[in-house]
């Protein structure tokens, strides 16, 4: 159901407000450079920082922009079941392909309840459920046989977002559960992920350059394993200083540089240090962007 490149797209903010003639400029320039799927409402999108009506708005002006010519995506994920099932009815409402559920933050379920929390979820909203495990944001890690117990038991627990990091669990689960659709959250993971059976990826660096993320997936999807392994490298450098900062930082920035959004965040996410910037900056320019 889910394979390719999907973007887990920044939220674009212009004097501390959402800046959604923005958003549409970007979902836009996503559909024409090939990306799968937008992905709203992520970690990149600083969910944690939108006010419930934001985030209804930006799923709303994603689904609405598309109109049907990508798939979305829509974060609803969080660390209490009560909102993720208000989220995720909204989100079905307003017409998405599936929903990234992250596993519950701060409050350190244990297997069992993350277990429960998902089913009490996906029971509630007949719609595609995407888990997301990305441990060193929640504190819990979402162990493979508690994956692979959902996808049994919940037939719309579909997919996973996989940014463990390791390349072991990943196997693990393909292992359990060959027939979920599993996509990087790891831009740097995406080509070994698909190695063992990924489908793809939900990439932050695909907020600078769709097109390359949407050749490489798709070049290894086709059996193109040369050209994906080429453009992998390429873009290796440029991945790892996406990450030179927290998330969505670096790619904020770069977008700010290149003039495609305002790199404005907010807080408790803060601009970035120069030094940072200036090897951001380099990282760029050796990979070839320059500002439009």
């Amino acid at each position: 159901m889910f394979e390719g490149s999907y973007v887990a797209i920044v939220t674009p903010f212009k004097d501390g407000k959402i800046d959604f003639e923005k958003l549409k400029e970007l979902v836009e320039f996503h559909i024409k450079n090939g990306t799968s799927g937008i992905v709203p409402c992520g970690t990149t999108g600083e969910s944690a920082t939108l006010s419930y009506e934001e985030h209804e708005r930006v799923i709303d002006v994603v689904v609405k922009t598309v109109s049907g010519r990508i798939k979305v995506v829509a974060g609803t994920g969080s660390n209490s079941t009560t909102e993720t099932i208000e989220m995720t009815a909204f989100a079905k409402k307003a017409g998405v392909d599936g929903v990234l559920l992250v596993s519950p933050y701060y409050n350190k379920p244990t297997q069992k309840g993350l277990y429960l929390h998902f089913k009490k979820v996906a029971e509630e909203i007949d719609i595609p459920v995407m888990l997301y495990n990305i441990q060193s944001r929640t504190a819990v890690n979402i162990e493979p046989e508690t994956i692979a117990k959902l996808h049994t038991e919940c037939k719309n627990i579909v997919a996973v977002k996989e940014a463990s990091g390791s390349l072991e669990q990943m196997t693990k689960i393909l292992n359990l559960c060959p027939n979920i659709d599993m996509l990087s959250g790891d831009d740097a993971l995406t080509l070994p992920l698909m190695s063992i059976g990924g489908k793809g990826v939900v990439s932050v660096v695909a907020n600078i350059i769709p097109k390359e993320v949407a050749e490489m997936v798709g070049a290894y999807l086709n059996g193109n394993i040369e050209k994906a392994r080429k453009l992998h490298y390429k873009m290796f450098l440029l991945i790892k200083a996406m990450f030179i900062e927290t998330n969505p930082i670096p790619v904020k920035t770069a977008m700010g540089i290149l003039g495609m959004c305002g790199s404005d965040m907010r807080l408790p996410m803060c601009a970035m240090d120069e030094k940072n910037k200036e090897k951001l900056a380099k990282a760029m320019m050796d990979y070839g962007l320059k500002k439009e």
